[in-house]
């Protein structure tokens, strides 16, 4: 399995109802997208509000493999998203890793 982090900044003030809607495009990603496992994504609301940084949104995407990842890059679903908010992303964090079912065995 493969994790996939990504954390979003966006151009403007975009209002709660704005950001819930590019949350909602986001969850409709595991229904569209094969080789996802899991996914969750929502709008920040932590307290640490001077680690913020102007990103407001997230999304953690579980894949069944790092190919599956890399397939969900080309992805018709991915790149319309993409295309549809261009202009309101001024950027974007993205970390991947490998899934380590008992960590502390793999170490």
């Amino acid at each position: 399995m493969y994790e996939h982090l990504i954390i979003f900044k966006f151009q403007s003030d975009l209002t709660s109802a704005e950001k819930s809607e590019l949350v909602h495009q986001l969850l409709k990603f595991k229904d569209k997208i094969p080789g996802i496992i899991d996914l969750s994504a929502g709008v920040n609301s932590t307290e640490e509000t001077q680690h913020i940084h102007g990103y407001t949104v997230s999304m953690r995407v579980t894949f069944e493999s790092l190919q599956a990842s890399r397939d969900y890059l080309k992805h018709p679903e991915h790149q319309d998203f993409l295309a549809t908010n261009k202009g309101i992303i001024e950027n974007i964090i993205v970390v991947d890793y490998p899934k380590r079912i008992d960590p502390i065995q793999q170490l």
